[in-house]
């Protein structure tokens, strides 16, 4: 899909189309996240940082599962 730049005050912005706004689900005053990568760059609503702590999240729960349940009780 080709997009164009358009100016928007002393910056330079780019216009998704409504089917890409709501296939990513995202609107007028949303976070999305640019990321490169090896192919060049992703645009995604999800914050790739906050994943990949997610990820570390779950392998410690994982592994202390029993020492967690204790602290809940």
């Amino acid at each position: 899909m080709k997009l164009k730049l358009t100016r928007v005050g002393n910056s330079v912005g780019m216009i998704l189309p409504r089917e890409v706004r709501d296939k990513m689900r995202v609107s007028s005053g949303d976070t999305v996240y640019l990321t490169e990568t090896p192919e060049g760059y992703s645009v995604t609503p999800y914050d790739p940082e906050f994943s990949r702590q997610m990820d570390t999240a779950r392998k410690i729960m994982k592994k202390r599962r029993a020492a967690l349940r204790e602290l809940a009780k």
